[in-house]
């Protein structure tokens, strides 16, 4: 998965941002184990693929800091 901009992000409604941070916690679970067993040849994906985790709960914080 690329990395998305906050712009993207914040266009998703809460129930969309609960599916994109399951989807991006199992992403980063898949891309461990393939940096164990030796299958990823691309070692940053795994710091992308946080750091769009950390937009999506910035964005659910940010949510419920609304309501």
């Amino acid at each position: 998965m690329a990395t998305k901009s906050m712009k993207t992000l914040k266009n998703l409604s809460a129930a969309e941002l609960v599916v994109k941070n399951r989807e991006l916690e199992k992403t980063i679970f898949d891309t461990k184990m393939k940096k164990v067993t030796g299958q990823l040849a691309d070692n940053a994906m795994i710091w992308r693929v946080r750091k769009d985790l950390a937009r999506v709960k910035t964005l659910q914080t940010q949510a419920k800091g609304k309501k």
